[in-house]
């Protein structure tokens, strides 16, 4: 397999990152690698961040608060415009999934680093999406097949899927958005509030219905497709292990203890479901799996994920720089029965938080910080030491990735890496990731995503003695 071409004339000259953090940090060096220029935007709050410090030019968006600058469209396109950018790679969270956003680039005559806009808007309908995965021939959930129109319907719904259910904001994602109901009692309660925060997170108050699985292991397949009819899949990664507001800890690649045949199945039911939408760039496809490994669609994120670093790893594809290169108009130069699958690789997700307070962010200057490092590690992070975390973003840290040739190598691997970072200034998960590492449902490949949240109460029960 082959990824030569590097430097092609046809990449863009100069490419806007409307991002920050580490993941900013990430493709501003995926330019440099193919030669080209990267604009840095930044909140008055991160004018001495690291991904300001490394891009080749660099301009300030606006205030602090994200609506007033990495949510404001028209000061990024303005940037863009400034610096002569050609491209925006809007990275994940903020405008990645945002059509009105793409939409807006393509009005600029900007090439917006992501999928088509139809696909956004139409993906970005987590009803719509179901519909769309279940004519594709993907296994949905039972559900409702649209947004709920009222009160009496949502209960005459509910009885025909049965309980206990998920209701789900229709514009959600990344985990946000959900509520679990367990009875028909609690049915109308959970609804009101969901549908409030759902407008609140996502500016739409639609929200719908869906069986609830218990015990699901949690499993995405990662996405590839050019702008010439080629889609692929880079297989799997395993993300069950979630926080109780459903935001992935620790992912691996390729999910473990999964039956050749089922891995074989979801990966064909992905391309399905991104040929359906016309899909183009990157994207994932997220089911659920039961205990016998029957699996359902749940949602597409059109977009790069988190925890694409693991992906890379087992394949050796550089999912960013392909990004880029799809973007500019490159076919994809290796077929699905080239992709191999070289051992194993972890991510564990460094973030400033305390999960023994429900994971209540933290904040603070960083007075030492020492990553690790060694054969198979790989750390993705804007931090540095005298680094001021500020309050208004994510409190994702580093993504440390170690990868080995085989699961039990790569979780040795792991629990090295997790002992041998050091950081201070700041309170963070490292121990609880730390305590993750060494479980036995970890060490087994067992995990559910009810398993953090038991972790947790298992914590408390013990009097918070890890």
């Amino acid at each position: 397999m082959s990824q030569s071409g590097y430097n092609n004339p046809a990449v863009f000259r100069k490419i806007l990152i409307a991002n920050r953090g580490e993941i900013a940090v990430r493709i501003i060096r995926a330019c440099r690698e193919l030669g080209i220029q990267s604009v840095a935007v930044y909140s008055e709050a991160d004018r001495d961040a690291l991904h300001t410090q490394l891009a080749d030019e660099a301009i300030c968006i606006g205030p602090p608060p994200s609506v007033e600058s990495y949510l404001n469209i028209p000061h990024i396109l303005m940037a863009a415009q400034i610096t002569g950018a050609e491209a925006i790679h809007p990275g994940y969270g903020y405008l990645s999934e945002r059509s009105s956003f793409a939409e807006a680039c393509a009005l600029q005559g900007i090439k917006f680093i992501g999928p088509p806009v139809d696909a956004i808007t139409q993906m970005g309908d987590k009803s719509l999406a179901r519909a769309i995965a279940h004519q594709a021939g993907a296994p949905v959930l039972p559900g409702t097949q649209r947004a709920l129109q009222s009160e009496d319907e949502a209960v005459a719904a509910a009885r025909q899927i049965g309980f206990p259910l998920l209701i789900k904001a229709a514009a959600g994602g990344g985990g946000r958005g959900i509520r679990r109901v367990m009875s028909e009692d609690d049915l109308l309660p959970a609804l009101r509030i969901a549908q409030s925060e759902a407008q609140a997170a996502f500016g739409s108050p639609e929200v719908y219905l869906e069986k609830y699985i218990p015990e699901p292991r949690h499993i995405e397949v990662q996405i590839l497709a050019d702008e010439h009819g080629n889609v692929l899949h880079l297989y799997e990664r395993e993300c069950s292990i979630q926080n109780p507001r459903h935001q992935k800890m620790i992912e691996e690649a390729p999910a473990p203890n999964l039956k050749v045949e089922t891995r074989r199945a979801l990966g064909e039911a992905a391309v399905r479901v991104a040929q359906a939408v016309g899909y183009q760039n990157a994207g994932t496809i997220e089911f659920l799996v039961d205990a016998d490994e029957n699996f359902y669609f749940i949602e597409m994120n059109t977009r790069l994920q988190v925890e694409h670093p693991v992906t890379e790893a087992i394949s050796g594809i550089d999912i960013v720089q392909w990004q880029i290169r799809i973007a500019a108009g490159e076919p994809l130069p290796f077929t699905q029965h080239e992709i191999p699958v070289n051992g194993h690789a972890i991510e564990a997700r460094l973030t400033a938080e305390i999960p023994e307070h429900e994971f209540t962010p933290s904040t603070g200057c960083i007075s030492e910080w020492t990553p690790p490092g060694g054969p198979g590690v790989r750390v993705d992070s804007h931090l540095y030491t005298g680094y001021s975390i500020p309050p208004y973003y994510d409190p994702l840290l580093a993504k440390l990735i170690v990868h080995a040739p085989t699961r039990e190598q790569a979780v040795a691997r792991l629990q090295r890496a997790l002992q041998e970072t050091r950081i201070a200034g700041v309170q963070t998960c490292r121990d609880f990731l730390i305590r993750i590492a060494h479980t036995d449902e970890f060490l087994k490949g067992t995990v559910s995503t009810p398993f953090v949240p038991r972790l947790l109460r298992a914590h408390r029960v013990a009097g918070g003695v890890a």
